[in-house]
């Protein structure tokens, strides 16, 4: 009697346990704004550059207090220490258009190499990083403006992303 006590205990607990084990559906998250993300986007960005990007991309214009349907653009400012995205969105979301500034960045190693290379005895100063992103554009703009120092003299040279001199 008692092993069949017990065999229907361990039956039940079984049973139990089996039956509260459910099969949830699989989810799928899509980046809105993926196709900032990915003109935007390079491994060599200073990492500060970067999460901010990620942030503007992320940003949802409907959850915001200042989002009415009767309005067609929403621009909105983000700013770290480094520098500031000023992102133009849509009424649903989508980022029109960005205008980027920030200075004294890490800068690539493209351009670090490209700056040591044309300027060897040269130190490096000050720098801008400039991006303005247009979703209608194909061509996504980026600049590094850098102020090069060597004793009482200084310069000033413009590069793109890739080092070279502009």
């Amino acid at each position: 009697m008692k092993k069949l006590i017990f065999s229907l205990i361990v039956f039940c607990l079984t049973f139990e346990v089996y039956s509260q084990i459910t099969q949830l559906p699989e989810v799928v998250i899509t980046a809105v704004n993926y196709k900032y993300l990915n003109a935007v986007e390079n491994e060599d960005t200073d990492i500060s550059v970067q999460m901010l990007q990620e942030k503007v991309a992320m940003y949802d214009i409907k959850e915001s207090e200042l989002y009415e349907d009767e309005y067609d653009v929403y621009n909105v400012s983000f700013f770290i220490p480094e520098g500031k995205i000023l992102a133009a969105y849509d009424k649903d979301g989508k980022i029109i258009r960005t205008i980027e500034k920030f200075k004294d960045i890490k800068l690539p190693r493209a351009v670090q190499q490209a700056i040591g290379k044309r300027f060897p005895n040269w130190s490096l100063e000050k720098d801008v990083y400039l991006v303005n992103f247009h979703r209608d554009h194909d061509k996504i703009f980026k600049q590094y403006k850098v102020k090069l120092k060597n004793g009482n003299k200084t310069m000033r040279v413009k590069l793109d992303e890739n080092g070279d001199f502009i």
